[in-house]
Order: structure tokens, then sequence, then C-alpha cells
């Protein structure tokens, strides 16, 4: 499970080092790949695998399914970080992020997260005054 905030820096060839909690999980490869709100979403292997195999048995002949496979798949970018821990952003990721030096990488539970620091600010900014409300309807679709 993916935990916590930190706040590395890209390189300027565009790597960054995975932080230390996340490493030994993502050691095997990772794919990262595009997700909403303009940041990244970096899988293990095989937690992306498995999730392409419930998409890809999804129907195709429902626009959405194909839209979303497209986005995500067209995205992605299998990577292995080095002996460093680092692990290369390729430029079309990181122009779909508005990644520069200055990013924040979260634990998002079955995925950590890149997002250009700037914009995490914002986001949690605002996601925060509806905090509250979130975990009331988180509670009532769940029943934790």
């Amino acid at each position: 499970m993916f935990l916590g905030t930190y706040q590395p820096k890209l390189d300027e060839k565009g790597r960054l080092i995975l932080p230390a909690k996340f490493r030994e999980a993502l050691a095997a490869g990772l794919v990262v790949t595009r997700t909403q709100e303009r940041a990244l979403a970096v899988y293990p292997r095989a937690t992306f695998e498995a999730k392409m195999t419930s998409l890809v048995s999804a129907p195709s002949t429902v626009k959405q399914v194909r839209d979303y496979q497209r986005m995500l798949m067209a995205g992605a970018s299998d990577e292995v970080p080095d002996k460093q821990g680092r692990v290369t952003i390729p430029p079309n990721l990181r122009a779909y992020a508005g990644l520069d030096r200055d990013v924040v990488v979260i634990g998002a539970g079955d995925r950590a997260e890149i997002w250009d620091a700037e914009a995490w600010q914002k986001y949690s900014e605002l996601s925060e005054e509806g905090f509250s409300d979130m975990d009331n309807e988180f509670t009532a679709l769940t029943g934790m």
C-alpha cells in the first residue's frame, strides 16, 4: 500500500528518485500512466497488469470503455528503477502533468501519484474543503 506525501525533484534528464518507502514495491518494474486531474499514476507492474486484465474484458462496444482504454494505455510507460531508485518519466508524460523540477509524490493506496507541486497544492486546498463531506459519502457507500 502506498501512503504519504513526498517532495523529490526531477533532474535535468527527467528522472525522479522514488521515495524510499515505495522502492521495494516498485523494484521489479512499474508502469507510469496518465490519471485524472493531470497527474501521473505509478503502479507496480503486477498491479497494472491485473487492472488491465479487467479493463480489456470490458465491452469495447461501449464508447466510454474505449475512450478510457485508449487514454490509459496510450499514455502508459513500462519502466524499471535504476540502482539509485530513480525512474525516468518520459517527456510526453511530463508534459501531460506539467512537471518541471518541483514535484509531489503521494501514496494513493494501490498506486503512487506524481503531481506538479503547485498543482498538488491547489488540488489539496480545494479538496480539503469537502473532505468531511467525502468521508460521510464514502461511509454511506461502503458501510465502513
